[in-house]
C-alpha cells in the first residue's frame, strides 16, 4: 500500500511540473513586454513627441464621464501643441459663438519632465488665442496617462487616456 501511494506521489510531482515551467515562462514574457513598453513610452518622453487619446473626462465637482469615439486629442511637441478636447464643468469667462471645448494651438513653454517611480511627470503651460493653459501629464511605464488642464478662464478638469507615438499622415496620391 506505501508503494503504491508514494509512486501515486512522484506521478503527480512529475505531471504537475510541467505547468509551473509553462507558469514561470509566461511571467517571464510579460515582464519582457513590460519592459518593451517601458523603454517605449521614455523615448516618446524623451523626444517630447508623444499624442494623448483622452478616453474619459473628470470635471472638477462632478463624476467622471466616458468619452466615445476616440477622436478627442492632444498631440503635444516642443514646436506646436493642439488640443481638440470637450469640456464639462464651470467656464468663467468663454468667447461669444464658442463651441464649449477646449480647443487651442500654441508653442508649450516652461516644459519639466520629472520621472517618479511609478509614472513620469511633465508639466508645461501652452498660450492660446484666449488663454492660457498649463497642462499636467502624469503617464505611467504601460502608456496609460492623466491630464489635468488649469486655465484662467475655466475651472480645472482631468482626463484619463492613453500616450502613443505621433501619427504621421502620409499623403499618398
Amino acid at each position: 500500500m506505501k508503494t503504491k501511494l508514494s509512486i501515486l506521489l512522484v506521478l503527480c510531482f512529475f505531471l504537475s511540473f510541467p505547468v509551473f515551467a509553462q507558469e514561470k515562462t509566461k511571467k517571464e514574457l510579460k515582464t519582457e513586454r513590460d519592459l518593451e513598453k517601458q523603454k517605449e513610452i521614455e523615448a516618446l518622453i524623451d523626444s517630447k513627441k508623444f499624442d494623448f487619446e483622452a478616453q474619459k473626462a473628470n470635471p472638477q465637482g462632478g463624476r467622471f464621464i466616458i468619452l466615445d469615439y476616440n477622436t478627442y486629442f492632444l498631440k503635444f511637441n516642443t514646436e506646436k501643441t493642439t488640443c481638440d478636447l470637450p469640456f464639462f464643468g464651470r467656464a468663467f469667462s468663454v468667447p461669444y459663438g464658442g463651441d464649449g471645448g477646449i480647443k487651442f494651438e500654441g508653442v508649450p513653454e516652461n516644459i519639466k519632465v520629472e520621472k517618479k517611480k511609478k509614472n513620469y511627470v511633465v508639466r508645461a503651460s501652452v498660450r492660446g488665442k484666449e488663454d492660457v493653459y498649463s497642462l499636467i501629464f502624469s503617464i505611467f511605464f504601460d502608456g496609460g496617462a492623466t491630464l489635468s488642464i488649469n486655465s484662467n478662464n475655466r475651472a480645472s478638469i482631468y482626463y484619463d487616456g492613453r500616450i502613443r507615438a505621433p501619427v504621421t499622415e502620409d499623403i499618398q496620391k
